[in-house]
């Protein structure tokens, strides 16, 4: 499976963080960084500085380059890139019941990254608190009703619908309709060094 480089360093941060049986909190303070910037990279919502990835490396006690030799760089100059959906990888943003999330790909485009992801909201789905992305994002409603509070403004989409808005507006979904939802997710992320 071959996704972007960056969402690849966040997944393996994830994956080598839980294999070594450290919390996100001991991997804070071990990194010198907050709880919620480790969330943030673990959850492809913010991209670390070099130096923080370096101190995340450090903090797990791993070599630079175990790390980075399982990094995939093959489709970065692919023209032509197809993807079954048996290969949709299944993952977790933050934890929501009722929120399922299917990376379908994720590539750099004028060295930014974008992840196109498929949401799936299950019926009466609904995030307690409002997230934020360090990234545009664009949703497509697939399939559902679903209400999108912005910056406490709500907006109801509905089959076909579409939304365009700045991540870093504090913004979370509901599905309010009958069955459950689909919905098309592109994040375009921003860069992380304001």
């Amino acid at each position: 499976m071959t996704e972007d480089i960056i969402i690849q360093i966040s997944n393996k941060i994830k994956e080598k963080r839980k294999s070594k049986g450290i919390t996100i909190q001991e991997l804070a303070d071990k990194a010198d960084v907050s709880k919620g910037l480790i969330s943030q990279i673990e959850n492809n919502r913010t991209v670390p500085s070099l130096l923080v990835l370096i101190n995340i490396i450090k903090a797990l006690n791993l070599d630079m380059n175990e790390f980075f030799n399982e990094i995939d760089q093959q489709t970065q100059g692919a023209k032509v890139i197809i993807k079954q959906k048996a290969a949709y990888q299944e993952f977790e943003k933050e934890p929501a019941k009722g929120f399922v999330y299917k990376r379908v790909l994720t590539k750099n485009v004028k060295n930014f990254p974008v992840d196109i992801v498929l949401l799936e909201l299950k019926k009466g789905a609904r995030r307690a608190h409002s997230v934020k992305t360090d990234a545009y994002e664009y949703k497509y409603i697939i399939k559902g009703k679903v209400e999108y509070q912005i910056d406490n403004e709500k907006y109801v989409l509905e089959e076909g619908d579409s939304l365009f808005f700045d991540g870093r507006l504090g913004h979370k979904p509901a599905n309010i309709g009958e069955e459950n939802a689909q919905i098309l997710v592109v994040y375009f992320f921003l860069d992380s060094e304001k």
